[in-house]
């Protein structure tokens, strides 16, 4: 990851171009108060919105934090990647498995420093097993190379490994189900610093119910490493305007910065 280092990597340029930019404030605009308008449901195409989220879960259930506990004579790495990833592939805890094509597991470097976290597979994603491989991806695909990296350098995941049915926002017993497997990838990964895409992603790690938009730009910790929310990709297509661009670009000359500082 030499990408990282050095005064080119935060050229405004090089993020302006990928995001297309045409001026960026020299300081951004402080971020909403709570309570403000929450981001839409992101799209994919072909698809129709998405069915409202599951209701909160009752209070003192913690849905979001399984314990990992590794026992005695925990194996390598390369094993308990190879288990995790079988696991998931045959994975039935929820009703999502009964509607996949593949379980989406994740992709990229598996010692990588900077980490995203997304919500969970799309169309393309279902169809080829891998995230992030549509318009929201391509995306993403350019943010990550305007930090001045490349996609197989970071690692990227989501919170659930299966498609839910028309795009909706994964149900609260369907994160809690797959949840171990994002926790187990976070600690096997153990990166410098995780980027969660949007308001699903930043709420399951952060076990909260705020907004992102008002979560967004601050930073956060998840067991002891520094956590960013951003917006989702898709979000940035679909409210393709100046102020939202700007956001990320902000949000990102602040993981540069705190993965230079690591």
């Amino acid at each position: 990851m030499n990408g990282i280092h050095g005064g080119a990597v935060l050229t405004r340029l090089h993020f302006e171009q990928a995001m297309g930019i045409e001026s960026v404030p020299p300081v951004a605009p402080p971020p909403p108060a709570s309570g403000g308008t929450e981001e839409p449901r992101r799209p994919v195409s072909g698809r129709g919105d998405a069915a409202p989220s599951a209701a909160p879960a009752p209070a003192g259930v913690d849905l979001f934090t399984p314990a990992i506990t590794p026992g005695a004579g925990e194996p390598d790495k390369a094993a308990r990647w190879k288990a995790l990833e079988a696991e998931v592939q045959s994975c039935k805890k929820c009703r999502l498995h009964a509607g996949r094509t593949n379980a989406v597991f994740g992709c990229g470097n598996k010692q990588a420093r900077l980490l995203f976290v997304g919500e969970g597979p799309g169309f393309d994603e279902d169809q080829q097993g891998v995230p992030f491989v549509g318009r929201a991806g391509q995306l993403l695909n350019k943010i990550i190379a305007a930090m001045g990296l490349k996609r197989e350098e970071v690692y990227i995941c989501n919170v659930v490994k299966c498609r839910p049915p028309e795009n909706r926002t994964p149900a609260d017993d369907e994160v809690l189900a797959c949840s171990r497997y994002l926790y187990e990838q976070i600690e096997l990964v153990a990166p410098s610093v995780i980027v969660t895409l949007g308001a699903p992603a930043t709420k399951t790690l952060l076990q909260t119910r705020q907004g992102i938009m008002s979560m967004r730009g601050k930073w956060h910790n998840f067991r002891g490493i520094p956590l960013m929310p951003t917006y989702h990709p898709a979000f940035v297509l679909r409210q393709y305007t100046q102020e939202v661009r700007s956001a990320v670009w902000e949000d990102m000359k602040q993981v540069m910065e705190k993965l230079k500082q690591s």
